[in-house]
């Protein structure tokens, strides 16, 4: 038997959420060295941002006692569509103003001279998912539910890419008629997270005299029993689930798994997103379908962001290149010194 010794390095990772950021150190095996949750505005834009990132990488680094030498990978992951080839944002959202086209990818290489991966968060979620918790179950179907709503697929051990970096976008399938339902963050009516995101839930909240300014205000409130937001709550997840009978038609996923903030409510979340995909779904769809809460929960896009950098770190393109004393092409350098 053969087991990885992950000593040999560490890869860093980012999580950058609307308002939040999870930042961790890992070594090459994807253990832990280091974990920390801050405030942030990705409303800030890039180079605000990606410099904060710098620092607290730095720090993180610094504080494990860690030289910058043994850094041999970096992953990014943002709630936004990124082309992974590119390492940029490739659409102006609300959540990214002045993030599109950004050289995300080259910047963060320049920095710290090692390579860097750049992901959608539900794309890195639903492959750090799948790769720590289900590596036998394929195909995976990841959706966080939190400010917005997003999937990710992984198929055979690969993220499910869409042609123009598209895939996973249900937050903005219409539930209800053009000229109909809130208004979304898009600009458009009857969006599914209109009405489903934990952002909905919280404006709802908020309409009926409810303190709730977030989403993660909504999972408290829910957790302490308060009965709008429990009902809020699952009929969020009844309208996700109408959403996701299709997919899992299509797909017929082997896991669900439910991340993001309404997938730590378990009980009526999770169980109305349940409940509603075995009533909308044949049972041949279905028939071997686990639906679950992520097992990661709030981890979930930091892990899934560092394995990307290990999967990138440690493939056997990147072990040939360093073996071989070779630098990535253009000018990138390579993951592993020899």
């Amino acid at each position: 038997m053969l087991s990885l010794d992950g000593s040999g390095g560490v890869v860093l990772a980012a999580d950058l959420g609307a308002a939040h950021a999870t930042l961790a150190l890992c070594d090459l095996a994807g253990r832990p060295l280091a974990e920390a949750v801050h405030d942030l505005r990705l409303a800030d834009g890039p180079g605000p941002v990606l410099g904060w990132v710098e620092q607290r990488w730095r720090e993180m680094l610094a504080a494990a006692g860690v030289t910058s030498s043994r850094v041999l990978g970096l992953g990014v992951s943002l709630p936004g569509p990124v082309d992974v080839a590119a390492g940029r944002v490739v659409q102006h959202t609300a959540v990214l103003p002045g993030w599109e086209s950004y050289p995300i990818r080259d910047h963060l290489e320049r920095q710290f001279g090692v390579v860097c991966v750049v992901d959608n968060d539900a794309n890195a979620m639903a492959f750090g998912e799948y790769l720590t918790e289900w590596p036998t179950s394929s195909p995976l179907l990841f959706v966080k539910v939190a400010t917005g709503i997003g999937a990710g697929i992984v198929v055979n051990g690969a993220v499910l890419r869409g042609a123009d970096s598209g895939e996973g976008d249900i937050g903005h399938v219409r539930i209800t008629s053009a000229d109909d339902g809130p208004l979304c963050v898009c600009g458009a009516r009857g969006c599914l997270a209109a009405s489903a995101s934990g952002r909905a839930v919280a404006r709802m909240l908020r309409e009926l005299g409810v303190d709730a300014p977030d989403s993660r205000s909504v999972v408290e409130l829910t957790r302490t029993g308060h009965a709008e937001a429990t009902r809020l709550v699952r009929e969020a997840g009844l309208m996700i689930g109408d959403v996701l009978a299709t997919a899992v038609s299509l797909l017929n996923p082997r896991i669900l798994a439910l991340g993001g903030d309404l997938g730590l409510v378990h009980d009526h979340f999770v169980g109305a997103v349940r409940e509603r995909l075995y009533q909308r779904t044949q049972p041949q769809a279905a028939r071997g379908l686990r639906v679950v809460a992520s097992n990661l929960g709030d981890r979930a896009g930091v892990v899934g962001a560092a394995v990307s950098a290990l999967e990138a770190v440690l493939s056997a393109e990147a072990v040939d290149r360093a073996l071989a004393g070779r630098q990535l092409a253009a000018g990138r350098p390579a993951p592993l010194s020899t």
